[in-house]
């Protein structure tokens, strides 16, 4: 083995070993934060480690100062022949691992011991099943056999799981502003989760998280407010002990993997292939993502400059029953936000409103 791919490798279970310890800790002052902060390296080292060990390079060029970070380096031992080692199942795993440590790291989330518990053993058996595949290391050559995460409650299904976290942020949001701040931080886990599955890296905005809020005020089933999630399994070897996360089709919730090189995509993006979950985005929560200056009525008026609602891709009207719904796909926040610095938004708003006033006048 190449001499830097060993001591990344080295330091890689370094990471490891820590992060177990803190999950095992029996208190719990900003454990979660450590785990995940201490995994996620773990991850993005041994990724290092084995496009070295391949042959493969960590920087763009010889002269870069920095290496690639954890999202090159999974799409590159996805998808890069020289060096791929990472199958899609894996990568799911190493990709939410990495988005809880974004939202822990970057701000604050409230996750549970039993969500805690899942990323972490399936984190773990996914690093093994890495190290023995790409090195013929086995985990325990560097950990004693008993030192793998525990705890007193384990889950057994992540629909049970779900139910639960469901319920009780529902609670928290029947009480209004004295519990709000406390259903945010468990709404922004699952909402993490929610969105890495549908691709993107970004973490919620306080904008998304009201409007989930309320589709759990509205909704009494979870999967209606996480159609990415609820195509999730979770799947416990005999043992009882090597959990992993597996992309299932469930009826009516088909999924597919994004093609490498999709915008916004992650390595792994899982999308569904469902109108709601696609469309996802309404006039008033698209806006959400501009400052404040740019109205509704605004972004309508370079929505309708672009054209973005003659295409599918962009813009489609659901009927849900007697009622419908103009709906913006997740590609339209990404082609307006490109966009906008290029445009004159005062100019397109004026010649909106004399073109309104002239059909006003032909009426």
């Amino acid at each position: 083995m190449k001499r830097e791919a060993k001591i990344l490798l080295g330091k890689s279970i370094d990471s490891l070993v820590l992060s177990v310890e803190h999950f095992n800790r029996p208190w719990d002052r900003g454990r979660p934060e450590a785990v995940l902060i201490l995994l996620d390296r773990a991850f993005e080292l041994l990724l290092k480690a084995a496009i070295l060990h391949k042959g493969g390079k960590l920087r763009e060029k010889p002269n870069a100062r920095e290496t690639f970070g954890f999202g090159k380096c999974l799409q590159k031992t996805i998808s890069e022949q020289r060096v791929k080692c990472v199958t899609d199942e894996q990568a799911i795993t190493a990709q939410l691992i990495n988005s809880l440590r974004d939202a822990a790291q970057h701000h604050f989330l409230e996750i549970s011991e039993h969500q805690l518990y899942i990323g972490v053993r399936a984190g773990v058996t996914v690093y093994g099943d890495l190290l023995n595949s790409i090195f013929g290391q086995r985990l325990f050559d560097h950990l004693p056999e008993r030192i793998i995460p525990i705890s007193t409650r384990t889950p057994t299904s992540l629909e049970v799981l779900m139910d639960v976290e469901f319920q009780e942020i529902k609670k928290l949001v029947a009480a209004r502003s004295r519990s709000l701040l406390r259903a945010k931080g468990k709404m922004r886990t699952l909402a993490t989760l929610e969105a890495s599955l549908r691709g993107e890296r970004q973490q919620p905005s306080d904008a998304e998280l009201a409007r989930m809020l309320d589709g759990v005020r509205q909704s009494d089933d979870w999967r209606s407010v996480f159609p990415g999630i609820s195509t999730l399994n979770l799947e416990t070897s005999e043992g009882g002990l090597s959990v992993h996360l597996r992309i299932t089709k469930k009826d009516g919730q088909a999924v597919h993997i994004v093609p490498e090189g999709t915008p916004g995509s992650t390595p792994i993006a899982i999308r569904r292939v469902d109108e709601l979950g696609f469309y996802s985005l309404g006039l008033r929560a698209l806006a959400g993502h501009f400052a404040p200056g740019l109205s509704e009525s605004k972004l309508l008026a370079l929505i309708q400059h672009l054209k973005l609602q003659d295409s599918d891709e962009y813009f489609k009207e659901l009927v849900i029953g007697k009622s419908r719904f103009k709906r913006y796909s997740r590609k339209a926040l990404e082609t307006l936000k490109e966009q906008l610095p290029k445009l004159d938004v005062e100019a397109i708003w004026a010649r909106q409103k004399e073109t309104q006033r002239n059909l006003k006048k032909k009426r």
